[in-house]
């Protein structure tokens, strides 16, 4: 795994815990909402924040809506490797 893919998850994961959702294992593959991770708008709200607060930008503040793990860690990876968050 990636620095950037540990983190991501650790991030989610950490939510999730606070959100009383422990039984949900995160992937890279694990949608965001529904039957995935189950996040409401209000964790995707905080999720948008501590990921801003971790990374210094976040992919819903860029304009994305990442459906899966996978698009988050996509999103900061093309940041580390041009040194700027990526566009939409």
């Amino acid at each position: 795994m990636s620095e950037v893919q540990d983190k991501v998850i650790k991030v989610i994961s950490l939510l999730l815990e606070r959100a009383d959702k422990t039984d949900v294992d995160v992937t890279l593959q694990s949608q965001l909402h529904g039957d995935g991770l189950g996040l409401d708008s209000l964790e995707s709200a905080e999720l948008s924040a501590v990921l801003e607060d971790e990374f210094g930008t976040d992919p819903f503040s860029a304009g994305l809506m990442p459906e899966t793990v996978a698009e988050i860690v996509d999103f900061y990876a093309g940041a580390d490797e041009s040194g700027v968050a990526a566009a939409p």
